[in-house]
């Protein structure tokens, strides 16, 4: 368990946060060759971009679980999508995770979605390393990178590597702590390159003059910011590496960093303020993420359960506090993307996989024993704000829509709704590309060809009343503006925020929520 460490990549979209996942299993040896995602028209496509239309439009909807090993760590790796209308599958990634690595883009800087994923990271004390990529471009000043990070991040930055060169004239990187420089060629794009050790003195006979004075001033201010590991674990402090991960440059330096300085397994709160230590020997396992159709020859879903305490070995039976009953012949897996294996053992820190036959749900909890109700926190449900209503070309094809939307709403791609009246599905998203997906895997996956209109709501309310006569009432007056999720939970459809607020005043015994804890 000490030599595990799982990790989730977070990113403004295009930072090369998927190139960088892929030139980590380059250099781990898990893959010989790393797929190129610049464009659509490329014929190599990222491993971590399984899905069609992820490799169609070059990007990431959905978050993919990779497992590779180096110096001796077994590191397990969770590259979220960078897009915001694929926020919610962020968040709750991020639950399941012990650290985070930040890739900002050198030549943007930080930028609105790396602020808001930030702010998600801050809420957990979420341990953070930061690698600026695509140094190998016009990059900005690397002094006022570091200190656009500490300004709008509000987290001190202690550079572990710094970059010799920017652009064309990029040669490598300095290591602050080995006080030795690291040299590479270019143009190696998908080929591992052991980087050349040369003391920094060495540079003299590449640069100028006037550049290796320039370089020896910036790594002088640099240096005064001290890597501190304590602070570092306490979400304070970041440690910033630099370098391209197009060209394989500091990919080394950086995964030495991880192996070294980031966290093993830590303790997970549950509902009732319990930590679970991930040293105890019952196995305890939470569901954070669920993917229909991994293999369409099988049409199976997986459940994505991150082990938090004990151990898993093959065979072994699972106990669903949710379901109330063992699963019997328990054949967990692990992933490298799409790619599955069986597993012969895992631990605390390792996400293991799940065949889920519809009983498995997003926040569900597993054991080895019959315990009481165990229930993590902090795997959260929001409220969408665009809605369209949707019905299938084929009116014979009704009960399939049904079946599909239920598998593709249990893994949080969409939040499917019912009308009280009329029964009309309803679908809500975070995101206008949701819909998208959506439409697109109905299609590919399901052979589905549906028709959508957009709904009136800008927004909807999970309704609670301890007292149910008085929320029976409220029902039954509100009977053309309430409906189910497909959790049977009811909901409130508003066409406005302030018709929202005027009926949370009219009605003060009612709580109207915009989140609900799966």
């Amino acid at each position: 368990m000490l030599h595990r460490r799982t990790f989730a990549i977070i990113s403004h979209p295009d930072a090369g946060k998927t190139t960088l996942t892929e030139k980590f299993l380059l250099f781990c040896g898990a893959i010989h060759e790393a797929g190129s995602v610049k464009s659509r028209k490329t014929t190599q496509s990222a491993r971590s971009d399984w899905m069609e239309i992820e490799r169609q439009r070059g990007i990431s909807i959905s978050t993919s679980v990779m497992q590779f090993e180096h110096k001796s760590c077994l590191f397990n790796l969770l590259d979220t999508p960078g897009h915001e209308d694929f926020s919610e599958d962020t968040y709750r990634t991020l639950t399941a995770v012990d650290s985070a690595l930040m890739v900002i883009d050198a030549v943007k800087g930080v930028e609105e979605r790396t602020r808001k994923l930030m702010d998600i990271c801050r809420m957990r004390d979420i341990p953070i390393i930061t690698f600026i990529n695509k140094l190998d471009r016009g990059a900005r000043d690397p002094l006022s990178l570091l200190d656009e990070i500490e300004s709008a991040l509000g987290i001190k930055t202690a550079p572990i590597t710094w970059p010799i060169g920017m652009g064309r004239d990029f040669l490598g990187v300095y290591h602050f702590l080995k006080k030795t420089c690291f040299l590479y060629e270019a143009g190696k794009n998908f080929l591992i390159q052991e980087p050349t050790e040369v003391p920094l003195t060495a540079l003299k006979e590449q640069m100028s003059e006037y550049d290796y004075q320039e370089l020896l001033d910036s790594i002088e201010l640099a240096q005064s910011c001290v890597f501190n590991k304590e602070a570092y674990l306490a979400g304070k402090m970041t440690p910033v590496y630099f370098g391209s991960a197009l060209n394989n440059f500091g990919i080394s330096e950086l995964l030495d960093g991880f192996a070294e300085y980031a966290p093993d397994p830590r303790p997970r709160l549950t509902q009732t303020s319990k930590a679970i230590d991930p040293n105890d020997s019952v196995f305890r396992a939470f569901v954070f993420k669920i993917q229909a159709n991994m293999d369409l020859n099988h049409r199976d879903r997986v459940a994505f359960c991150r082990i938090c305490s004990g151990s898993y070995t093959k065979g072994q039976k699972l106990y669903h506090i949710e379901g109330e009953k063992f699963l019997n012949h328990t054949q967990a897996m692990q992933f490298l993307g799409q790619d599955r294996v069986h597993v012969a053992e895992a631990v605390a820190g390792d996400i293991i996989g799940l065949i889920n036959h519809g009983s498995i749900h997003i926040g569900d909890t597993f054991c080895d024993k019959k315990e009481g109700d165990l229930k993590f926190t902090g795997i959260p449900r929001f409220a969408p704000e665009l809605f369209k209503s949707i019905r299938p070309t084929d009116p014979m094809k009704s009960k399939q829509l049904q079946h599909a939307l239920t598998q593709l709403s249990q893994e949080g791609a969409v939040q499917v709704f019912r009308k009280a009246i009329g029964n009309d599905l309803i679908l809500g998203a975070i995101g206008a590309l949701q819909f998208d997906v959506v439409a697109s895997r109905l299609e590919q996956e399901y052979g589905l060809s549906c028709q959508y209109q957009t709904c009136p709501y800008t927004t909807i309310s999970w309704i609670f009343c301890d007292d149910m006569k008085k929320r029976e009432e409220f029902m039954d007056y509100h009977m053309g503006q309430v409906g189910q999720d497909s959790y049977d939970a009811w909901v409130l459809f508003c066409t406005s925020t302030v018709q929202r607020n005027l009926i949370a005043q009219r009605y003060p015994h009612i709580t109207l929520s915009s989140s609900q804890e799966c």
